[in-house]
């Protein structure tokens, strides 16, 4: 564990050393590792623990029975998921987590927080407000989220998750963390319509794309 790493993250930011260690000890820190494919929670179940990813990265996916898949959101290093099912006891989780690549993960038992024996802890009180934090900033997720599937058609999606990640990285020309079925899914739309839409794009001067590096032109859409 790169407890460095650990302890720069949002969920401890503000703690001493001591109380680190303390929250790590509390929490019964411990990693796992999974290979790509692995579903690390499943839809039906419930948890305590919510998980950091220390290397890779991990999908939260809406599976329905008839096997169409959505992509919520993609959790990189440093990211964390499924707090909000860790503090509510016994919720179902409503989707699947699943590696998007070899990944390690650090899972932290955030269901104990519900114990009063931690109510006078200094780092349980930082820890529900660093949580606070995340939370507020997993329902930004979300909300963009929405403003990418709003649009009809298949090019107004494309634009608005394109223009959404070129204001976030401060460039017309940027790398996205998904691959051409990923964005598919997440967007809501058939795989074979985005690459299509992509190549009139790109003929009509819109953009510029190569793998998952794109770069948005000024030509009108």
């Amino acid at each position: 564990m790169d407890a460095q790493m650990l302890h720069s993250t949002q969920l401890f930011a503000g703690m001493r050393e001591d109380e680190f260690q303390s929250a790590l000890s509390a929490l019964r820190a411990g990693e796992k590792e999974y290979k790509k494919g692995a579903v690390l929670l499943r839809a039906g179940s419930s948890t305590q623990r919510m998980g950091l990813v220390l290397k890779g990265s991990v999908t939260v996916e809406s599976n329905d029975v008839w096997g169409n898949r959505t992509i919520l959101s993609l959790i990189g290093e440093g990211q964390f998921f499924a707090e909000t099912y860790a503090l509510l006891d016994g919720e179902p989780l409503l989707v699947d987590v699943t590696a998007n690549e070899n990944c390690r993960i650090l899972f932290l038992w955030i269901g104990g927080l519900r114990a009063l024996s931690f109510a006078g802890e200094p780092w349980a009180a930082k820890l529900v407000a660093n949580l606070l934090v995340i939370s507020a900033q997993k329902n930004l997720a979300l909300s963009g989220r929405s403003f990418h599937i709003s649009p009809k058609t298949v090019r107004g999606r494309v634009m608005a998750y394109l223009n959404s990640v070129s204001l976030l990285k401060g460039s017309r020309q940027f790398d996205i963390p998904f691959d051409r079925q990923q964005l598919a899914d997440y967007l809501n739309v058939e795989r074979t319509a985005l690459s299509k839409e992509l190549g009139r794009m790109q003929r009509d001067g819109v953009l510029t794309v190569r793998k998952n590096h794109f770069a948005i032109r000024l030509s009108a859409p």
